[in-house]
């Protein structure tokens, strides 16, 4: 059984030879050559390359001119070794290494597993990075330099400022040039990017904060006066934006070249499990970070100094850059190894000419563009790049339910913790570490399992946006849980009266009979639990009037409340600092359908990724994955904690006074938070499932006599043949 002689591919490849796809012999002989097997003649052999054909008819393709010969009279001695052996037209090195120095012992890393865990380390780095620590230290950040919320929030936001700048240019140019070396450049700007936002505590003075054991008790409130709040430190958040710029700009390349650089050199049926593990340690990083990050935050920020502070004094200031100094260092090593991967692995050639399209096929046949070899080579193709992308309509719509998932994503990553925190009454840190423990299984499995169900059940390009569909239906119906919500606990003077009865009209009066000699000032929020179940503002609105340390769990105890109910208790009149513990009954349902959510929207991503990558032309595959980006971040990633943080907002009850204006939220009403959160979920995934709807509608594949003939042979020699493969006459002998 023979294969056409001078096949093409829109890769540009073609066979050398016949390609033998012959079965082992039954009769106990030869077993016949196999896939690539050297055709001896002449004195040398001519291995499957991108060479003149047999005939000596000249290859179409203009980079096969010329057969690849290395006559050797011990050649015909040597036997050969198992599977394929590749070299490049062009006389690439697909040896791993450095220039010239390619040591034998690298290259058991030289292999799409070896590829994969280096790829694994950089997601995870910036995942931990940018997703973990940034959200875990910004408050410190604001303390220590005097910084208000939006002036964070565009720190934050300089990360999606710069993949979106470079995006297209890396994606493009990237995409048909070295991505190893755009990928290990990247990882270098990452660690640069670290390095700078840990800077400003090294060039600040030592930092400075009064500290006084009374301050928060009845008559000894004290706060700077507003003519104090501002300082000059407010001008390195300039120097935190160019971090966050930089770690944008070397991000980039991980999540557009490292997809396709992954997908290139792995089996089609094996691609997806890959970009899942890929995935999977991005959403890893970010839960390290935060525990890494947090345990950080309990050490004082000026190690090798005492203070009597402890790190639930609202002026304590934690070691945020110890976190940045150790990402960045290990992001400039990480970077080494990856730089040093040749362009392609030795053997993906077998995958590139065997893998079967299925572009979106577009009515004016415009879609074969992208088959030239030597398109997109040039910034002059660069418009034609776009306009292909553009007229693609199934790429559009995977798109924008790409979009409307990643808002739902950075909405639930942003207020994930302030939705735990609020409804079950929980601390900041308590809600963050709560929420990391319920991300880490749903999301990470989520991500995998996408991943693996592609792979098992074979699907093609129509079976995953199916899939996703499904994915996206379940999660919609998962939402509903939204409907109900745990009760605030009785917050004296919030919401309810100090004597229990209800707010005359909703309005906030945190003054009573039992506080009014205390001179509380209401910029101090520091809230305790009474022995009556109620919460206060601060010790002072309870009419705390000492202080002492429970020694059993370290918490601050407050003595003398004269606003706490003394008569419920023999040792009542007390307050212990922090909130009052929520029972609610509802907790195990809520969170169990936030899982379900959490988990179904993860679910999702790979086969929606997966699905991307097959609709395009694989020379567009990067650039593709580029514009996909950018569609994601501007429509879904920047705007998507605008939208939630806007709806939650709505239902704050209390919010924070500095100098007169209006600051962060305190207390939020939870059945309102519960039905803002459930308008914003469904609004967002009745979109997403529009969107795929419309995408499997409008999804045209390559009919089956125009798809090339390929074999993709799994490791134990079987074919995994799928709809619009031709069939193969493997009982035809030569």
């Amino acid at each position: 059984m023979a294969m056409p002689q001078n096949s093409t591919r829109e890769n540009g490849f073609c066979f050398a030879q016949p390609l033998d796809f012959s079965r082992p012999s039954p009769h106990g002989g030869e077993a016949g050559r196999p896939l690539g097997a050297a055709v001896e003649g002449n004195g040398c052999s001519l291995p499957l390359s991108n060479g003149m054909a047999p005939s000596g008819a000249p290859s179409p393709s203009g980079s096969c001119a010329e057969p690849l010969c290395l006559p050797s009279p011990a050649q015909d001695e040597t036997p050969l070794e198992e599977g394929i052996k590749y070299v490049s037209a062009e006389g690439e090195e697909l040896a791993c290494g450095w220039g010239g120095f390619t040591p034998g012992c690298l290259q058991l890393c030289n292999t799409s597993k070896g590829v994969l865990f280096f790829l694994c380390v950089a997601s995870f780095l910036q995942g931990m990075t940018v997703n973990g620590f940034i959200n875990t230290v910004i408050t410190s950040i604001e303390r220590r330099f005097d910084l208000r919320s939006y002036q964070s929030g565009l720190i934050a936001s300089s990360y999606d400022i710069a993949a979106c700048v470079c995006l297209t240019f890396v994606s493009y140019f990237g995409g048909n040039g070295h991505k190893p070396r755009w990928l290990g450049w990247g990882m270098l700007l990452m660690g640069l990017g670290s390095l700078l936002f840990a800077l400003p505590h090294f060039t600040t003075g030592r930092y400075e904060a009064r500290s006084a054991a009374q301050v928060g008790v009845c008559g000894g409130n004290q706060s700077l006066p507003c003519s104090q709040a501002a300082s000059s430190l407010s001008g390195y958040r300039f120097v935190f934006m160019l971090g966050q710029f930089l770690h944008g700009m070397g991000a980039t390349p991980l999540y557009t070249l490292g997809v396709t650089y992954l997908d290139e050199n792995v089996k089609t049926n094996y691609s997806p499990v890959y970009i899942a593990v890929f995935y999977t340690a991005a959403i890893l990083g970010p839960a390290a970070g935060y525990l890494v990050g947090g345990m950080f935050l309990n050490i004082y920020t000026e190690i090798g100094r005492e203070t009597d502070m402890a790190p639930e004094n609202m002026l304590w200031v934690g070691a945020w850059w110890i976190g940045f100094l150790g990402a960045g260092a290990a992001s400039l090593l990480i970077s080494i190894p990856i730089l040093g991967y040749p362009q392609r692995l030795p053997g993906s050639q077998r995958y590139i000419v065997m893998r079967v399209s299925e572009a979106h096929q577009l009515k004016d046949g415009s879609h074969k563009k992208a088959s030239d070899p030597d398109f997109g080579k040039t910034v002059k193709d660069l418009p034609r790049s776009v306009l292909l992308l553009l007229k693609n309509s199934t790429f559009i719509f995977l798109c924008l339910a790409g979009a409307t998932e990643a808002t739902l994503i950075a909405g639930m990553s942003t207020f994930g913790p302030k939705f735990l925190e609020s409804q079950f009454s929980l601390s900041a840190s308590e809600a963050a570490t709560f929420f990391g423990y319920l991300v880490v299984p749903a999301g990470g499995g989520g991500t995998f399992l996408g991943g693996f169900l592609v792979n098992k059940f074979k699907l093609r390009c129509s079976g995953i946006i199916k899939l996703c569909l499904l994915c996206t239906v379940s999660s919609l119906l998962a939402i509903f849980i939204f409907f109900i919500h745990c009760p605030n606990m009785p917050m004296a003077g919030v919401t309810q009266m100090y004597d229990g009865s209800a707010l005359p009209g909703g309005h906030l009066n945190l003054t009573a009979a039992c506080n009014a000699q205390c001179g509380c000032l209401q910029d101090t929020y520091s809230p305790v639990c009474g022995t009556d179940g109620i919460m206060y503002y601060s010790p002072c609105h309870a009419g705390c009037r000492s202080v002492s340390v429970n020694p059993r769990n370290g918490k601050k105890v407050y003595q003398e409340c004269s606003c706490v109910d003394k008569a419920l208790l023999p040792d009542s009149g007390k307050a212990e600092a922090g909130k009052c513990t929520s029972l609610c009954a509802k907790k195990p349902l809520l969170l169990c359908f936030m899982f379900v959510v959490i988990l179904f929207t993860f679910l999702s991503s790979i086969p929606a990724l997966t699905a991307t990558l097959r609709c395009v032309s694989d020379r567009q595959r990067s650039f593709a994955l580029g514009i996909q980006w950018i569609v994601v971040r501007t429509l879904g990633g920047i705007p998507g904690p605008i939208a939630f943080g806007s709806m939650i907002d709505k239902s704050c009850l209390l919010w924070q006074d500095q100098c007169g204006e209006q600051g962060s939220c305190y207390i939020y009403q939870n059945s309102a938070m519960s039905r803002y959160t459930l308008v914003a979920g469904l609004v967002y995934k009745v979109l997403g499932t529009t969107f795929f709807v419309v995408a499997c509608l409008l999804y045209k594949p390559p009919p089956p006599e125009s798809a090339p003939g390929s074999l993709d042979a799994s490791e134990n020699g079987t074919s995994d043949l799928q709809e619009h493969k031709p069939s193969l006459p493997a009982e035809e002998d030569i």
